[in-house]
């Protein structure tokens, strides 16, 4: 669905015995999550001197246990702003796209794509625009939603509860999260994004102020 072919065929485990570096970016990173106690700096430094191609495989290869030990584990270590997920190079309306994996039962590897307002100012924006993409978007909808900061840690909140005014030309038709299969989906929900590495976040989803026990791991493109 990315692109990234390396991303969807990268799912190897080695053999008892096999040293860290012999081992895939995948297989290094699950091992660093789970380690004890988790060492945050050690996980971002790993992940920023891995090609985008390799970050991609390698958070994609993160199932729950992984996920929920990563996002406890970063709380408070790297502070994570909107310019971080779009940068002030990009133009305005320019699709950034964030190749992620969730802890559903399936359909796990999906896209958050952003893109900054035109207007906004590119090193301080006070919001961004997004959406969801993934297989069932014909059938769940878009998934809208407006990016902002949190507003009393250094996280970004990911609000459902709001949608763009409207969207560049080669998004999808704007819809709301209350109407139709969306409900069900993205309705009421605000996720949390915290900082991992340069290039990756992990979020938490909550529904209507109360935690769903779900997560999901992002890697921005280059």
């Amino acid at each position: 669905m990315c692109g990234c072919r390396a991303a969807e065929t990268v799912e190897r485990r080695y053999p008892p015995g096999v040293s860290a570096a012999e081992s895939s970016p995948s297989d290094e990173l699950r091992r660093r999550v789970v380690e004890t106690p988790v060492d945050a700096r050690r996980i971002g430094e790993y992940l920023d001197a891995l090609s985008h191609e390799q970050r991609v495989a390698a958070i994609r290869s993160l199932g729950r246990r992984e996920q929920r030990a990563l996002y406890t584990a970063v709380d408070g270590f790297r502070p994570v702003r909107l310019v971080d997920l779009v940068p002030p190079e990009r133009a305005p309306q320019e699709t950034v796209r964030h190749y992620g994996r969730n802890t559903l039962p399936a359909f796990t590897h999906f896209e958050k794509r952003f893109c900054r307002p035109a207007g906004a100012d590119s090193a301080k924006p006070d919001v961004l625009w997004g959406f969801n993409f993934q297989r069932l978007q014909p059938l769940t909808g878009p998934g809208y939603f407006i990016a902002r900061p949190a507003p009393d840690r250094p996280e970004i909140w990911v609000d459902y509860n709001r949608v763009p005014e409207l969207q560049p030309e080669t998004w999808p038709a704007l819809r709301r999260n209350e109407v139709g299969l969306s409900r069900f989906v993205y309705g009421f929900m605000i996720d949390t994004l915290r900082g991992v590495s340069e290039h990756v976040t992990i979020g938490s989803a909550a529904r209507k102020g109360r935690d769903m026990g779900s997560w999901f791991v992002l890697c921005r493109e280059p």
